[in-house]
């Protein structure tokens, strides 16, 4: 499926635009309550622009298409976003009109021949090929495809800024104008004049002289955690909301800017690195949360590099964004979750492109000679092995998916297969009507995770200790079951493929209680003055 990310790209753009003169040297020194405010306002702006954007682009021509009694598969194809390729079948989620194909989409096409939409799409050129843009969209292109942030003014690959790879991802900076001032670093001179690690603990005990990260975390065994991940880890998320017309209110789209800005991923929601309450009925905390509870000193030492599509094979191409100095920072845990992408594609035949057993061992060692040469001494790094997606037919295929809730059209067995038509699955394998390929993809599965945990047990690395774990989603749906919930909860109700949010913070409870039983050492301390660090820093500056 074509999608117009050509034209979408613009609205991003009147969003970022604005950013160029936040970057000067005299907005970053009044950072606060006026950079909040400002962002607020970007945001709407961004809103606002987004929506003007696309009425002015689309809404004349799919007005006059559904007036006409085209339905959306008419509009797509009409409108080019969806093509047909030669030899291929026609892929369509809504029934076929009533009149010939061919015949349907010639009296649309006449609808709207002489549309501005069209003549843009089969241009060649982009809202980037502007001269005055093209800068803009280089770093936003840069910050995408190797997961550094947007704005990083003092390039330490941290940022003041949430969005764009920003805080959101990774911990945030407190002094953006300094290299050597970022999460998870040891404190320089125990940080008695300044806020070395932005742990929000520093200065002096006027008491005793004795600074307070020297009295308070000494000893204390801190430590960040570490996320190589894909979109389950990213956690990747589309609001129901925003598809749904009957369920579309004034504040429907508020939190759209912040998501496009952010690959469509919630990583401040997720179960790993996650800072910000669950917005879902259960209260266990994400893997940071937890960590920075057992020893507020490792407050905001948090790394979330996933991606969208992100796999053993890919991984390479934005590994360097992890930022660890073996002389320079604290240990941390590395929690490698590629848990979908190697048996996962969207081809046609899907079998010959996933990762075979070899590759995956061939390309994890590579990771692991990789952070062996930059992880400080005493980390370390858990597998997580591939779950079974059989979940998904199972739990999902006969359930109506939010497109088809109104009128009873449209469930997830029609999406999967619409999906797979257009070859735009994110997991053909799993997400098919066909049993046996969805067994193959099980056994692949099954393969890779055994080669993980054939090389935790064999391997040996002298910046870290090496471990493995199961990904255990059946107990997660028996948790949730004796809480008085359903299996098909726990998948993203749009995308019918991701752990929502409530999957992830009970994945990350798992985690916990299994690491706490069986490598407590990977947790670190408890640290007996979290009341003391409360009592003088509260919060420690927040996220």
């Amino acid at each position: 499926m074509k999608f117009p990310w050509k034209i979408l790209m613009a609205a991003p753009l009147f969003f970022l635009l604005p950013l160029q003169s936040l970057a000067s040297p005299a907005y970053r020194d009044q950072l606060g309550t006026t950079h909040s405010n400002s962002h607020t306002c970007i945001e709407k702006l961004f809103l606002k622009t987004t929506c003007y954007l696309v009425v002015y682009l689309f809404g004349r021509d799919i007005v006059k298409l559904l007036s006409a009694d085209m339905n959306a598969d008419v509009v797509c194809h009409t409108l080019e976003f969806c093509k047909q390729d030669a030899g291929q079948p026609l892929c369509h989620l809504y029934p076929v009109p009533k009149e010939a194909w061919k015949f349907t989409l010639e009296k649309a096409r006449q609808i709207v021949k002489k549309s501005p939409t069209l003549k843009y799409s089969r241009s060649g050129s982009g809202i980037c090929s502007l001269p005055f843009l093209a800068k803009i969209c280089q770093k936003i292109k840069r910050a995408f495809e190797n997961s550094v942030p947007f704005k990083d003014a003092d390039s330490d690959k941290y940022s003041i800024f949430p969005t764009l790879r920003g805080y959101h991802w990774r911990g945030r900076d407190c002094n953006d104008n300094n290299k050597s001032v970022y999460p998870g670093r040891r404190p320089d001179n125990w940080d008695a004049h300044q806020d070395s690690n932005c742990n929000g603990i520093w200065g002096v005990d006027p008491k005793d002289g004795i600074p307070y990260e020297k009295k308070f975390c000494e000893g204390s065994q801190p430590r960040g955690v570490i996320l190589l991940g894909d979109s389950a880890g990213a956690h990747f998320h589309i609001s129901p909301e925003w598809i749904t017309a009957s369920q579309m209110s004034l504040n429907t789209f508020s939190d759209l800017p912040m998501a496009l800005s952010d690959e469509l991923d919630w990583p401040q929601l997720s179960g790993i690195t996650g800072f910000l309450d669950s917005t879902s009925r259960i209260k266990e905390n994400s893997i940071y949360l937890r960590l920075r509870e057992r020893n507020r000193c490792n407050h905001r030492d948090y790394q979330n590099i996933a991606k969208n599509g992100a796999s053993s094979q890919n991984l390479k191409q934005f590994l360097e964004s992890l930022s660890r100095n073996q002389l320079l920072d604290h240990p941390a845990i590395v929690i490698y979750a590629m848990i979908g992408n190697d048996v996962c594609n969207g081809k046609s035949d899907p079998v010959p492109a996933m990762t075979t057993p070899e590759k995956l061992y061939s390309n994890v060692m590579e990771t692991l000679k990789y952070l062996n040469a930059h992880l400080p001494n005493g980390s370390h790094v858990v597998f997580y092995g591939l779950p079974d997606g059989t979940f998904l037919w199972d739990n999902l295929h006969h359930r109506y998916h939010p497109l088809g809730q109104l009128n009873k059209d449209v469930t997830y067995a029609q999406m999967y297969t619409f999906l797979n038509c257009l070859q735009a699955s994110p997991c053909h394998g799993w997400m098919s009507s066909n049993k046996t390929l969805r067994t193959l993809t099980s056994e692949r599965a099954e393969q890779l995770s055994n080669t993980l945990k054939k090389i935790a047990t064999r391997e040996k690395f002298s910046n870290f200790d090496l471990f493995y774990m199961d990904f255990a989603f059946q107990e997660i749906v028996q948790e949730w079951l004796k809480r008085g919930g359903q299996p098909w909860e726990l998948i993203e109700p749009v995308d019918g493929f991701h752990p929502n949010e409530a999957a992830s913070r009970l994945l990350a409870d798992l985690f916990w209680k299994r690491v706490q039983l069986q490598w407590p050492q990977v947790l670190g301390k408890e640290n007996p003055f979290n009341p003391q660090i409360e009592q003088v820093f509260g919060d420690q500056g927040g996220h």
